[in-house]
């Protein structure tokens, strides 16, 4: 997996979840409303200190987590 630079874990930001760049914009809330049927374009006008980067790299994260939690469960 390519070095995900956007994303950071900081105990005293949101408890340590991953968020994007430092902010208080965790990897589960882009998940979120992107599951929820969001667009990229909705979520970067409700929430314009966003870049498009950045809900590729939370996209990239959580497919990452998705893609080893079902390995971990291999026999």
């Amino acid at each position: 997996m390519n070095q995900l630079t956007r994303i950071t874990f900081n105990p005293e930001v949101m408890g340590g979840k991953p968020c994007i760049r430092g902010l208080r914009m965790t990897v589960g809330t882009i998940v979120g409303l992107m599951v929820s049927g969001k667009t990229p374009e909705e979520i970067l006008k409700a929430y314009p200190y966003l870049e498009l980067a950045d809900i590729y790299e939370a996209l990239a994260y959580a497919n990452y987590l998705e893609h080893y939690l079902n390995l971990s469960k291999l026999p």
